[in-house]
């Protein structure tokens, strides 16, 4: 019954508000109500009656600068408000509407109809109520209309008063900067989420810490990440959040034992408090049981139409055969090549017929467009077909797919990026068994299994460090070119398991075979700068440091600041040397290295100009 009324009183108030529309005249409603209304409430007039006097008294009227005019509610004995000319006890009075009218159904209809001006004119008012922002913005949110949708809930938030703000609010809220996201408004992000932590109600300062910490993180800015963890524990020193975020941290910070010790912390603190409900006090013990395992059960689940193609995925993965054997032959020059055979270009195809995304040829990693939208069928048909991953390419695609969507997430490695590891790691034995000789980048399909390698590489990078750094060495070793830019990845990885002096190795053998070029990176110089400052070696470290500026000039002050303004790169995302964009990448890279150095930082800021 009440689901017939609210489609009734849905359709009533849509034709009112037309009515309305025509002259903003409340005889002309009351006009339409008795003449057509009532056929919208299975014919019941005395509800047309009774109802659209309630809806006049909540609309707003242009002519009036977007206000409402309320009728008076007349007495038992005064005449009636719908113009019967009957007591109300015997009119309207004696009505008993079949539900609920909510007080802001009006203005949410009104903020969905409107557009352009009108609409921009209504929300600059700063007359509507909170709840018919909140719906109208989902509704357009749902709907597909995502600049409607940012601009309705942008007044939302804009002209909050966050001790009324509605508690359903948060789903706006991440719609909001999701929206920011998707369309570029980076600032718009940043400054929504600052206020709501700043002074925002309880239950939304935990999801904007969520949202800061993982947007720092999808950046690799590690160091911004904590700064916003520290800031949050100062706000809110008893949120159930906190243990999440602070178990994401440091597993990108790659500590893995401590985001055990700290998540057994957090349990047992707040399980003392007894303020949390069995869900949440499960997560908790889960969490402080594995970190890893359990993020990645959450992310899983969270992906909706995905959860249940990428476990039966991690379960194919984990039961995955010997990879078998490949064709590699020694090229006339003493070259290793590898050959695709029929059955590996069969089994592609049946992939391809699915996953209908080709790998960009001349590109490290790359797709000529985006596989998840249509995830769930190839994710299925994969796992139908277990066979096709005996095709380096099947792999290779697969590797790729995964990186761009999980490759941040190191709790996502051991399921997803290791057991494709060993599958390549298995063709790399293969390629080394045929003999000394280098596997080069344009050769025969060697760029298969070198852009694979570098995918694995990326994706393990933050929760599979050593297997990561082991595999691109393995690389480096059969492509000696270095076609993949490998070397500094590799050399951020020894510096942070406190390995300088093979850092200063490795950054002085690739800068001496760089020397040629016009422009070595940024991250083989800096990286040399911070091993010889490790090494206590300071003299060397200041000309080290002066060849990385006379690269860079912008590298110190950016690496020095404490909150420097983010500089974005190209839409390829690779920033041009001695640019802004690569010492801000730099920044958020490796930021976190020297400032776990003892006293690096200050060295670093004393070397800047006076």
């Amino acid at each position: 019954m009440l689901a017939v009324w609210v489609e009734q009183l849905l359709g009533f108030a849509s034709g009112a508000l037309a009515a309305i529309r025509e002259d903003e005249r409340y005889p002309t409603l009351m006009a339409w109500a008795r003449e057509e209304g009532a056929g919208l409430l299975g014919g019941n007039l005395a509800h047309a009656q009774a109802l659209a006097p309630e809806l006049w008294s909540q609309t707003p009227l242009e002519r009036l600068g977007f206000a409402c005019e309320p009728l008076a509610r007349p007495g038992r004995n005064e005449p009636c408000w719908c113009d019967s000319g009957r007591k109300t006890k015997h009119c309207c009075g004696a009505v008993s509407l079949p539900g609920h009218v909510p007080e802001h159904l009006m203005w949410m209809l009104s903020l969905r109809d409107w557009k352009g001006e009108v609409l921009k004119a209504a929300l600059e008012s700063g007359r509507a109520p909170a709840q018919a922002l909140l719906e109208a913005g989902l509704i357009a949110a749902e709907s597909g209309q995502r600049g409607r949708a940012q601009q309705i809930l942008e007044s939302l938030f804009e002209r909050a008063d966050w001790s009324r703000l509605p508690e359903q609010a948060e789903p706006a809220f991440e719609i909001l900067v999701d929206l920011y996201q998707e369309r570029g408004f980076h600032r718009k992000r940043t400054a929504l989420l600052d206020e709501v932590l700043d002074r925002g109600p309880l239950f939304l300062r935990g999801v904007a810490l969520e949202r800061l910490c993982l947007m720092h993180l999808d950046n690799d800015d590690l160091d911004s990440a904590r700064a916003a963890f520290v800031r949050a524990q100062q706000a809110l020193p008893d949120s159930p959040t906190l243990a999440y975020i602070e178990a994401m941290l440091l597993l990108h910070e790659g500590h893995e034992r401590e985001a055990a010790e700290r998540a057994r912390f957090w349990f047992r603190r707040l399980a003392r408090q007894g303020d949390l409900d069995p869900d949440q006090l499960q997560f908790l013990a889960d969490l402080a049981d594995n970190p890893g395992a359990t993020l990645a059960e959450q992310l899983l689940n969270a992906e909706e139409d995905l959860a249940g193609p990428l476990a039966s995925l991690q379960a194919l993965l984990e039961a995955l055969p010997t990879a078998p054997r490949l064709t590699i032959r020694r090229s006339d020059q003493g070259r290793l090549e590898y050959h695709a055979s029929a059955r590996e270009d069969t089994l592609y195809a049946a992939w391809f017929e699915h996953f209908r995304v080709q790998v960009v040829g001349d590109a490290p990693m790359g797709f000529d467009d985006d596989p998840w939208p249509h995830a769930a069928d190839w994710l299925a048909e994969l796992c139908s077909h277990p066979e096709w991953l005996d095709s380096p390419r099947v792999v290779q695609g697969l590797a790729l797919a995964l990186t761009s969507r999980f490759g941040s997430l190191p709790w996502m490695a051991p399921s997803l990026f290791a057991p494709l590891a060993d599958r390549l790691e298995r063709w790399l034995e293969q390629v080394q068994a045929a003999g000394d000789g280098t596997l080069t980048w344009d050769d025969a399909d060697n760029a298969v299994l070198l852009r694979t390698g570098l995918a694995l590489v990326v994706g393990m990078e933050r929760g599979a460090r050593q297997r990561s750094r082991e595999l691109a060495e393995r690389l480096l070793v059969l492509d000696d070119q270095d076609g993949l830019g490998l070397r500094e990845l590799v050399l951020d990885q020894l510096l942070r398991e406190g390995r300088d002096r093979e850092a200063l190795e490795l950054s002085e053998r690739a800068l001496e075979e760089e020397s040629e070029e016009p422009a070595p990176l940024l991250g083989l110089l800096m990286g040399r700068v911070l091993a010889l400052y490790r090494l206590a070696r300071r003299e060397e470290a200041l000309e080290a440091l002066a060849a990385a500026r006379r690269h860079n000039p912008h590298a110190l002050a950016m690496l020095c600041a404490d909150n420097p303004r983010p500089v974005t790169t190209g839409g390829d995302g690779i920033a041009e040397p001695g640019s802004r964009a690569e010492a801000w990448q730099y920044r958020t890279l490796m930021r976190d290295q020297w400032r776990a150095s003892p006293g690096a930082l200050q060295w670093l800021r004393e070397q800047l100009p006076g």
